[in-house]
């Protein structure tokens, strides 16, 4: 059986999380076909979900006036896995620290925007995740990257600066950093193929 991913595609750096769902799919024995997403419809046919940064007012504001946000929402309900990355894990949140950012409300954190700097503060740390499939540190890249300010009913994977930078609420995981733009895709494994808090169709197993 073929799963069905889908990267929400308003903004941010869809295909390298395309390429990366595809390269932790084969690690882990399964078949995936990746859709990008603009618009409503499609939510509803995907088994993994993965929501990239980029501009969190801008995403936000496309995926409310687009109708995708009710089928995120949905997803996330029925058990089924979400990634959301950098910004996608500001909208992904309860608390954005942003009036201009409409939540979805999902992510039981609040977050602080730009924690880690601007663009030309963008830097590289090997960083300890918990649960990865291996102890090898991850190659985390934090580019404007906002921290977690407060955890609610979340398990915090990692931390930077004594900051959380990477945590799991149920079937979500949520990251500060980048885990698209490194060839290491051990992230993504852990979002999709190793939560033991996400469902997957009948006849898939997580690994």
């Amino acid at each position: 059986m073929t799963l069905v991913a889908g990267v929400v595609a308003v903004q941010g750096d869809v295909a390298e999380h395309a390429d990366a769902i595809e390269r932790a799919a084969r690690a882990h024995g399964h078949e995936v076909t990746v859709r990008e997403i603009r618009e409503s419809g499609i939510v509803p046919d995907c088994d993994l979900l993965a929501m990239p940064g980029g501009e969190s007012t801008t995403i936000s504001r496309l995926v409310h006036s687009e109708g995708i946000a009710p089928e995120i929402r949905a997803h996330v309900d029925a058990g089924k896995p979400l990634l959301a990355t950098c910004a996608g894990l500001i909208v992904a949140s309860t608390d954005a620290g942003d009036d201009r950012v409409d939540e979805l409300g999902l992510l039981d954190v609040s977050v602080e925007r730009n924690a880690f700097g601007r663009q030309k503060d963008s830097f590289e740390v090997p960083l300890s995740v918990s649960g990865l499939a291996d102890d090898e540190p991850y190659p985390a890249v934090f580019i404007r990257a906002p921290a977690i300010d407060a955890v609610g009913e979340c398990e915090v994977l990692a931390t930077w600066d004594d900051r959380p930078v990477a945590v799991r609420d149920g079937p979500i995981v949520g990251t500060a950093f980048h885990p698209e733009l490194t060839p290491d895709s051990r992230i993504h494994g852990l979002a999709f193929f190793e939560n033991d808090d996400a469902s997957v169709p009948a006849g898939e197993e997580i690994h």
